[in-house]
Order: C-alpha cells, then structure tokens, then sequence
C-alpha cells in the first residue's frame, strides 16, 4: 500500500559519492554516522522542555530522539516500508536544536531578525548541520526527513510530496512536507513521543497536576506516558492501513489536539518556563554581543590572535581555534560569516553555554588563581610583607 514514488537511486544519493556500501545498507549506515557526531553527543546535554533538571528522570534532548526513532521505526516495521530510513530520520531529526530548547531557538531567531538575517528554524539548521558544520554525507532521504520533521505542526493525516527538492536552496520550513512516507512516520512520531512525556515531565516538577489533564484525552489517550504511547501508536498503524495515509482517527486527532492545547497554555506558556526565558535571553545575548567583538577584531586584523589571547579565557581561545578552522569554509558557503557566531552559539549544549557566560564575567583561570593564593583563601587582609611568611617564594 504504502511505496515511494521516488526510485531507491534518488532516495540513496549522497552528496559525495562513497565507496561500495556495507553490510549496514545505506540508512542505517546514517544512523551510526549520526550517532557519532559531535551534534548528537551534545543532545544529552541540551534541553528538551525543562531546562537542566535535577532530577534525572525528565526528559532531555537526546531521550527525545531515542523515542522518535523508537515510534517511528515501529509504525515502520507495522505498515511495510523502512524501518532503518524512520530510525535514521528519528535519530538525527533534533540535530539543529540550540540550547535551551524551543526559548533558545526563539532567542537566537529574534538576534537574528535584528540583524536582518532569516529567522532561526531547527528544522532549517539541523540540515545546515549535518551537511555544513558537521558534514555527515547522509542520503537524500534522511536529510530530507530532517529538514521536513516540523513537529509543532499538528496535522491529522500525513501524504509525502513526491517531488525531490533541492535541499541546499531551502529556506524555511513553510509548506514542507517529507519525500517518503518514512518522513511522515517521524513527524507524526514526534508529536506521539513529546505530548504525553511533557505533561507527565510537568507533573513530575509539580507545575501541573494528572488531574487536570483535559477529559477527552485521559478518556481516549490515557494517562499515563506509556499508555498514551501505546494508543497513538496502534491508532496510526490501524487508521493509515485504513485511509491509505499517515493519520490518527478523527476521534483521537481531537484528543491529541486538546492535550497539546493544554500543554502550550499550562507548561510551556507556564509562569516558569517565561521566567526562564528572560534569564537566558541576557545570557545568550551577552555570548553573542561578546564572540561578534572578537569575530570583528580578527577580520579587522586579518587574523591577528592577540585580541583573543588578551582576553585570557578558554571561551575566546576555543572560538579563536573554530573561526581558524571554520572561516575559509563560511566565505565559500555562505560568501561571508555573518552566520558564524549564531552557528557556534546554536551548537552549544545548555552546560557549555552557561560556561562560555561565566568565562566571560569570571574566567576559570582567575578562579583557580583565587582558590590557589592563600591570602585569598586563608586571610582576611593581604599581609604587607609577603617575605615574613615562609608559605610565599
């Protein structure tokens, strides 16, 4: 029933042709390109809703993918198309994501619509990603799941397009829709394996209650993660065998739309997630207005290391050695790098953004000295004559 338009040579092209394909078969050589990237190391430590939670049991980024590849490669296997194409689609599918979940991307998004540049979509910038700033040579197919996830679009049924784009000329995610069905099974998949996991992740924290999850979803879905899961994922396998498309039943569709409005109104629009959002536009704000001066200084000086090293901070030695690296590269990409620094930023993970602040307002470097003088650690005044103590050289 369900077979792509799109003949295995397309779906399968890589950019740079590869040597003969392995035992691994082409997708799920992908996957494990995909799960050895520096990007997807970094998902374990970047937010998925709740920012860097004590409690090891919210979800994180990286817990996320697992789940869509998890969803989507079942429904896969159930309706006869290819489960190793949803696994790899479901694994790199989050690759774009900044730190700090969805505030980060609207922060990030509006720093650069004051600069006049596009907004920032994760969508967009996962395939930047994977084919740009950590190039991974994956097919057709996976990149273009990747680019077409958008997983806050709600839609009861899923057809794929059938067309092959040219995914290097894509500019936002408007009006995109995946080339295989595969594609399809992940972006429903991303809704399934977020909604219900969100709300039991709110009611984990105690922002919202199991109670005031609306009627018609605990009675349809219910209430539990596993089984809401479990239910959306049977009622797509029965409905798209069905109608011949990727869908849930009207009667879940409603459900599923009335837990998500929920979620948006009482987690996400929470009085705690907004107060977050202030707190990490003045971080993220003060790392780009800092890393823009010193991108500035090197191209002004062609090249000149001494701004960075008069800085004495691992945050501007690190960021000296990626423009190095990366520069050349940006100007035959880009034909500029007036995308460098919002490209080094969105790749941060949550734990290293709020380092590269604190290198900015209190270097590491002078802490250790701080923590190593013992006038700063065992005396309340400096004493005058430092000869006097046998400690001091």
């Amino acid at each position: 029933m369900f077979s792509n338009i799109l003949s295995n040579e397309i779906l399968q092209n890589r950019e740079q042709e590869r040597e003969k394909e392995d035992v691994r078969l082409p997708y799920y050589r992908d996957t494990t390109a995909i799960i050895h990237s520096s990007p997807f190391r970094r998902l374990k430590h970047k937010t998925q809703v709740f920012f860097a939670p004590a409690n090891d049991h919210i979800c994180t980024r990286i817990e996320h993918v697992l789940h869509v590849a998890s969803i989507s490669s079942t429904i896969c296997r159930s309706l006869g198309l290819n489960d190793d194409l949803a696994w790899a689609i479901g694994m790199g599918h989050d690759l774009g994501h900044t730190p700090f979940g969805h505030i980060g991307e609207k922060i990030i998004s509006d720093l650069r619509q004051e600069e006049g540049l596009p907004k920032f979509e994760h969508e967009i910038n996962g395939l930047r990603v994977v084919d740009f700033l950590s190039p991974l040579n994956l097919t057709y197919a996976v990149r273009d799941g990747i680019v077409s996830h958008c997983g806050e679009s709600f839609l009861r049924t899923l057809k794929p397009d059938f067309t092959v784009k040219d995914l290097s000329k894509v500019k936002n995610k408007h009006g995109l829709m995946p080339s295989t069905w595969e594609g399809c099974v992940v972006r429903l998949s991303d809704q399934i394996a977020y909604m219900g996991r969100d709300f039991e992740d709110a009611v984990r924290l105690g922002i919202v209650k199991l109670s005031d999850m609306p009627t018609v979803s605990r009675r349809v879905l219910g209430s539990k993660n596993g089984d809401i899961i479990n239910t959306l994922v049977e009622n797509v396998i029965i409905n798209s065998e069905k109608e011949g498309l990727i869908c849930f039943s009207e009667d879940v569709y409603d459900a599923v739309k009335a837990l998500i409005n929920f979620n948006y109104t009482y987690i996400y629009g929470s009085y705690l997630l907004s107060g977050y959002e202030k707190y990490f536009r003045r971080l993220i704000k003060l790392i780009y207005v800092y890393l823009g001066e010193l991108l500035e200084k090197y191209e002004k000086t062609h090249g000149d290391k001494r701004a960075f090293e008069r800085e004495r901070n691992m945050l501007s030695a690190g960021f000296y050695n990626y423009v190095v690296e990366m520069k050349d590269r940006y100007m035959k990409h880009d034909g500029d790098t007036k995308f460098l620094v919002f490209d080094y930023i969105s790749g941060m993970s949550d734990n290293f953004c709020l380092d590269c602040a604190n290198e900015i307002l209190r270097p590491e470097h002078l802490n250790d000295q701080i923590d190593k003088s013992l006038t700063g650690k065992w005396f309340d005044i400096v004493p005058e004559d430092f000869s006097d103590y046998s400690l001091f050289p």
